[in-house]
């Protein structure tokens, strides 16, 4: 993976001003969906929240949340009139929710914890504040914790932005999109570096799916980082049997945190009672898997490096994470492709759609 640069010139080719603004509440109820599989329609509105965006066609239904850290209340597969849920649905989304209780959202400026609140860079030290009370380490960045903002929406798609620029020591901005296509709802994530330093970026989501008793997972891995009591990496290990995955297996009924190496892109969820199959395609090489003990969800979470990458041997560069000078972006793309089981295998085991590049990354005139 390459950042590409403007030649001669540290401008790029120019791009309109967006109009951003913040969603304002409208409806509380979802218009009904027209026929077709490429339909798509948005609704404004929800109990406690200012502004749910909901995007629907006749297989799916995402309702997003600007304000609650641009995340995911609900992802939905519409079955004969009734909503099956894929993500682990957020009950009462509100003003205080707290933002493990959702379905899904953003991991930037990197992923998980930052052993000690610090790390060395190019021979400086470089300070994370912690993030969360309770949380002794820094966690998942900020992206997560603020309120974004709705540069665009309309039919297909939903363009959200978070404007970071006073941060300290990561300075970025950072846009989510969220588009459906029949089957598969699209997540493309973008930061930029607006600082004066480079810096080691990464970007990742943090799903919560849905667990049953009959969930199996298919997710081929070449080794994973074992952690210890404050769930940071202490050495890297191939994979044991019973967290393999290599063909759908069973989820272990013990606890599971760990960052697992050498992923191929591509992950099967599947439910055997439901019929149903979840395909997972991100242009990353890396996994969270975070399956607590007892629980009715699991979190497989695509990243573009393991816990505490900056801090590994070799550094964040090392283990996944782009380096971003300043007016450098980098963009990733996760796929989620609903369907009923059989399909997949009867088109040779593959989704609709691939998934995107791996890893683009860019320079942008700041």
């Amino acid at each position: 993976m390459t950042v590409a640069r403007p030649a001669g010139s540290p401008s790029s080719p120019s791009r309109p001003a967006p109009t951003t603004r913040r969603s304002k509440l409208a409806a509380a109820t979802e218009p009904p969906v027209r026929p077709g599989p490429s339909t798509s329609v948005v609704a404004m509105g929800g109990a406690g929240v200012d502004g749910l965006i909901t995007l629907a066609n006749s297989q799916l239904r995402v309702v997003i949340a600007p304000a609650l850290g641009g995340g995911v209340t609900r992802f939905d597969w519409r079955s004969d009139g009734a909503l099956v849920p894929i993500f682990r649905p957020c009950a009462s989304p509100g003003a205080n929710t707290d933002p493990n209780e959702l379905a899904c959202y953003p991991l930037l400026p990197y992923s998980n914890r930052i052993g000690g609140g610090h790390f060395r860079f190019r021979g400086r030290g470089v300070d994370v504040p912690c993030n969360r009370p309770g949380e002794p380490l820094p966690l998942h960045g900020d992206g997560w914790l603020g309120a974004w903002d709705v540069e665009s929406e309309d039919s297909t798609q939903v363009r959200l932005t978070l404007d970071r620029t006073d941060g300290a020591p990561y300075s970025y901005r950072a846009s989510q999109s969220f588009s459906l296509d029949v089957s598969t709802l699209a997540i493309t994530l973008g930061i930029e570096n607006t600082g004066r330093e480079s810096l080691p970026f990464g970007l990742g989501l943090h799903p919560f799916l849905t667990r049953e008793a009959d969930t199996q997972l298919a997710a081929a891995a070449d080794g994973l980082w074992l952690c210890g009591n404050d769930f940071l990496p202490v050495r890297h290990v191939p994979a044991p049997p019973a967290w393999q995955f290599g063909v759908a297996y069973p989820m272990p009924a013990a606890m599971i945190n760990n960052a697992f190496t050498g992923w191929s892109g591509r992950t099967s969820v599947m439910w055997p009672k439901r019929r149903l199959s979840l395909t997972i395609s991100a242009d990353t090489d890396y996994y969270v898997l975070y399956a607590p003990a007892g629980k009715d969800f699991f979190c497989f979470e695509p990243v573009d490096h393991p816990i505490n990458a900056v801090n590994l041997p070799g550094g964040g560069a090392a283990h996944g994470m782009t380096v971003l000078a300043p007016g450098e972006s980098l963009t990733r793309e996760f796929r989620f492709t609903v369907e009923r089981s059989g399909e997949a295998k009867r088109r040779g085991g593959r989704p609709r759609h691939a998934a995107g590049q791996k890893a683009k990354a860019h320079a942008a005139a700041r």
